[in-house]
């Protein structure tokens, strides 16, 4: 019997867990996503302490960022197959394992180039967290728990990167910024503790044959996309010949990776054939926007908040923490009505993306530069309600009928989704608040004439120096404002836009395949 056979005859087992082991499962899981998805927020905050100390500019000082991302990217969609060869609990405690040495690693790095290595190691590691983490869940939480187990998850998923600028905040302004990768440490240590001694594996780990050149397509491809959205409005996006060159190579590389593996891949690394589930297809589209909506504010608004209004990291932190209470107050009550049966879970995750819309619609509106603390209070609560009410439910209805062995899979490509939505909107956000700083301080500066009254009473009382400068900026300021507010504006449109989308998932989600097993109780130890 060849390898392909041997897969074919292999059934999932039922690895639903009860009592005190679902719990320390549950808590192991959620630890190990935590301190992946906090990585990504905590580090952006420290990120100019960190440049002073290893003597960096900004253009490499982001290469901080862009290489543990690039890696977390590449590594994502490798997880199924990953998980597979490997067996789930080894390649789980494995990833967990490099994540921790690595972290360990950047806070004892001098200068920048051994803290960008590690940092990509840091990334490969937490790449093999996330979508593992969704699918074990899924397969440790029996058929009428499932909204229990995802909400769980929408905890680690949604407020992790909240509180990670409150947390990175905190750590740069009292402590030194090593602590941002030494705090990994103990977490990653019990976190591999519990799942060496509780995780099952849902199917024994069996030799698969390598996908190589599957493997090269996707890695280069990947990579190469994902330092373009990083570093392009850097560089002046096709204005650069590297840019340029390698916004070529992810498109090729992408497009012959996708024809290896639907035509000639004997063994594909990556199982396409997930999108055959509507769910799976409409679910990682609204995901991709979900991603822009949870990712881009995070990094725009702090920005906004720290140079123009003045608000310290810890501040700016603590804005951004009243939307996580809204997700940790409100997603119970998603849970209890995502599990409902008489409730259509497609209208929570509609009113979910539209309280998100209009959050971001709000917060446009009190984008001034005069916004206190409070201004923000609003958009952020409301935005928070929102998450809450469409992480749950569309994780819910992404497996809508799918087959327990198809999950990683389907894990996969919407956690996939939701971090290229995050990279391509920090991108685009990015390049239109730049060019729209441009603009508007180009129309505002039109206005200003002295034969307007209130500019020549401006002018009486200061020199001709004082009142070009202070004019000056005072126009900067203005139009960076505008630009934000345009950025938020635009998000929230994006956010409305794909609410049809909705309503081409399943109505109803119907239970996963458990291999015919029966319920079984698992007795701790």
């Amino acid at each position: 019997m060849d390898v392909d056979d041997a897969d074919a005859k292999i059934l999932p087992r039922n690895v639903v867990e009860y009592g005190l082991r679902r719990t320390l499962v549950t808590f192991a899981v959620i630890l190990a996503t935590l301190l992946e998805i906090v990585d990504t927020t905590i580090v952006n905050v420290a990120l100019p302490t960190i440049q002073g100390n290893v003597g960096a500019n900004i253009e490499e000082g982001s290469l901080i960022v862009t290489g543990y991302i690039v890696a977390n990217v590449v590594v994502i969609p490798l997880t199924p197959w990953l998980s597979e060869r490997f067996g789930r609990r080894r390649y789980f405690f494995a990833s967990i394992l490099i994540f921790t040495i690595a972290s360990m690693l950047c806070g004892l790095s001098h200068s920048l180039w051994e803290l960008v290595f590690w940092r990509i190691i840091q990334g490969a590691g937490g790449g093999g967290l996330i979508s593992t983490s969704q699918a074990i869940l899924r397969d440790t939480y029996p058929p009428d728990k499932q909204g229990q187990g995802s909400g769980i998850f929408a905890l680690g998923a949604i407020v992790g990167p909240t509180i990670g600028p409150t947390l990175g905040g905190i750590i740069t302004d009292n402590f030194s910024w090593q602590w941002v990768f030494y705090l990994n440490v103990p977490l990653g240590i019990l976190a591999m503790f519990l799942v060496a001694r509780f995780l099952r594996n849902p199917v024994d780990p069996h030799p698969k044959r390598v996908d190589g050149v599957g493997i090269a397509l996707l890695a280069t491809g990947l990579g190469a996309l994902q330092y373009v959205l990083d570093q392009g409005q850097q560089y002046d996006w096709f204005d650069d010949p590297l840019i340029t060159g390698l916004a070529l190579l992810a498109g090729l590389c992408l497009l012959f990776f996708l024809s290896w593996e639907m035509f000639f891949a004997q063994r594909p690394i990556v199982d396409l054939t997930v999108l055959r589930y509507r769910s799976v297809a409409a679910g990682s589209t609204l995901g991709l926007v979900l991603g822009v909506t949870l990712t881009a504010s995070l990094v725009t608004l702090p920005q906004f908040a720290q140079g123009i209004l003045g608000f310290t990291a810890t501040l700016s932190g603590e804005m951004i923490f009243m939307r996580a209470a809204a997700v940790m107050l409100c997603t119970p009550l998603s849970v209890a009505l995502a599990t409902r049966p008489n409730v259509d879970i497609r209208l929570l995750i509609g009113f979910g993306f539209l309280c998100t819309g209009l959050s971001n619609i709000v917060q446009a509106q009190v984008t001034t530069s005069t916004a206190n603390f409070m201004s923000f209070a609003l958009p952020m609560i409301l935005g928070g309600i929102g998450l809450a009410f469409t992480f749950v439910p569309l994780s819910l209805a992404v497996f809508a009928g799918v087959t327990q062995r198809d999950i990683p899979g389907a894990s996969a490509f919407f956690n996939l989704a939701r971090q290229l939505g995050g990279s391509v909107g920090t991108a685009v956000l990015v390049t239109l608040i730049s060019r729209g700083i441009a603009i508007h301080h180009s129309n505002l500066a039109r206005e200003i004439r002295l034969g307007r009254t209130p500019i020549a009473a401006y002018a009486q009382t200061r020199t001709r120096n004082a009142t070009t400068n202070q004019l000056n900026q005072t126009v900067n300021i203005q139009a960076t404002t505008l630009a934000y507010a345009d950025a938020s504006r635009l998000t929230g449109a994006s956010t409305l836009l794909v609410l049809p989308l909705v309503f081409l998932l399943k109505k109803r989600q119907s239970a996963p395949e458990a291999g015919g097993e029966a319920k079984i109780d698992v007795e701790l130890g």
